[in-house]
């Protein structure tokens, strides 16, 4: 940071209560509203909650990971900041932070973008003829007609966050209030209604260990592993937070403890009051708006269109900090020379960086004309292999390499880190073809850019010439 206070910057104005909210609003928001449907189809039955309750471990442990990398090396933009700085004198420190962007300028507005469709099939559930009106008199496809709308959203959020950090730190938490009520509203409502016999018996062979089965928890674990990304928001914004070395784990451990308690919750709540059968079933109101059938049966229509708008709420909410973390990324690499320099310009009196937040909201609403599942499947997919699995051995590094301090230590080191890595292995074997196809293009790709960059892009100060 620049402390020439007269120079742009960005400032130090998040403490733990908006790391938190930050989090835990990017983890909460459309996640499990749009994709409860697909986790219980992945596996055929309610068994498919396995694969939460594995996730969840999985990603507790790899929390422990990103807590640790946070507090040694708080900076903007996250695996790609502690690439650089952790490899900086090896080819590897302009190879593996050129390769994180690369891949995620696809998978982060890919999440980001989920996030929009979701809300707009919300919005459209509560005034269906308009979409039906639409795709008969225009002759508009059914991706076409969600897009679009989801498209303008995505614009009005880039207008939203062009404030100064400060102030969207406070808005975050404002958010995320209406967050916990939607889902508080979820948690007493549907334990106060749960009946056990809309879960029990399970279907015949739930549990029968073969590859069908491996192949179902592997895809209701990615589904799972969608709705918990955002437990490392904080630290795209590393930079901006308030004694990171603190701030950062703590954030990172308590928005996962909480989310993850929350889940469990929910995911029981729904599915104790509307029948899975329902909801795997594609057609049917439970399978498009989970939210609104629950509130159908319980409270009927009218309760169940506000509690849709308040749907549409936790969504934006989510969008807001995953927009604002993934916009400090882009601004990162731009700064340090690893992608294109006028992505690091900062506004002059907001201090935030406009361009890099135009780049993240355009590719967004482009990838808002996508099936949904393709977007969840790939943004998951697609960053796998160099922010969670390299991000492992990134740390492994920086322990072996002994000269940067470490204000927190992940508790039975190795251990969480292996299981991570197993956990991100398993995922990685039983992803759909199609997804392996999409990642192999856009790291070949990627690849293939660097090494030509390589050839003409002068060597930076801390990378081998």
């Amino acid at each position: 940071m620049d402390d020439d206070p007269s120079t742009p910057h960005l400032e130090r104005g998040l403490n733990l209560v908006h790391a938190t909210s930050l989090n835990v609003a990017n983890m909460l928001g459309a996640g499990p509203f749009i994709t409860i449907p697909v986790l219980l189809a992945a596996m055929g039955g309610p068994q498919a909650m396995l694969g939460w309750f594995v996730a969840m471990a999985v990603v507790m442990c790899d929390g422990l990971i990103w807590a640790e990398l946070g507090a040694a090396l708080p900076g903007s933009g996250g695996t790609y900041h502690y690439f650089r700085e952790i490899f900086k004198r090896s080819e590897l420190g302009r190879l593996l932070p050129f390769l994180f962007i690369w891949q995620f300028l696809v998978s982060g507005t890919l999440e980001v973008a989920s996030g929009y469709i979701g809300a707009a099939k919300f919005a459209f559930s509560l005034a269906p003829e308009f979409k039906a009106a639409a795709m008969s008199q225009w002759g508009l496809s059914e991706r076409v007609v969600e897009g679009a709308p989801a498209a303008v959203m995505a614009a009005i959020m880039c207008l939203l966050l062009c404030q100064r950090i400060r102030s969207l730190g406070w808005l975050s938490t404002v958010l995320v209030a209406g967050v916990l009520v939607a889902v508080g509203t979820v948690i007493v409502l549907g334990l106060q209604n749960f009946q056990p016999s809309l879960i029990f018996p399970f279907p015949e062979d739930a549990f029968r260990v073969d590859r069908n089965f491996l192949l179902g928890l592997g895809a209701a674990m990615s589904v799972a592993v969608y709705d918990y990304l955002g437990y490392y928001n904080i630290c795209h914004l590393g930079e901006e937070v308030r004694t990171p070395e603190k701030t950062i784990p703590r954030a990172v451990l308590l928005s996962i403890l909480i989310v993850a308690t929350i889940y469990v919750l929910m995911n029981l709540s729904f599915i104790g009051v509307v029948p899975w059968q329902e909801a795997i079933a594609e057609g049917t109101a439970a399978h498009e708006n989970i939210a609104g059938a629950f509130m159908t049966r319980l409270a009927g229509e009218q309760a169940a269109r506000l509690f849709t708008g308040l749907v549409i709420w936790t969504c934006l909410a989510s969008l807001f900090a995953m927009t604002l973390g993934y916009s400090r990324i882009v601004y990162a690499a731009a700064k340090n020379g690893d992608f294109f320099a006028p992505f690091a310009a900062i506004h002059p009196t907001g201090g935030y960086p406009w361009a890099a937040l135009l780049l993240i909201s355009a590719l967004t609403a482009l990838f808002c004309f996508f099936q949904l599942e393709i977007v969840i499947m790939g943004a998951v997919t697609l960053r796998i292999l160099i922010q969670f699995i390299g991000q492992i051995f990134a740390l492994h590094a920086l322990r072996r390499q002994g000269t940067t301090p470490l204000p927190f230590r992940m508790w039975l080191y190795p251990l969480p880190s292996l299981v991570a890595l197993t956990g991100w292995l398993f995922l990685l074997a039983t992803s759909d073809a199609k997804l392996l196809i999409m990642l192999a293009v856009v790291y070949g790709a990627g690849i293939l850019v660097y090494l030509v960059r390589r050839q003409f892009a002068p060597p930076t100060g801390d990378a081998p010439s």
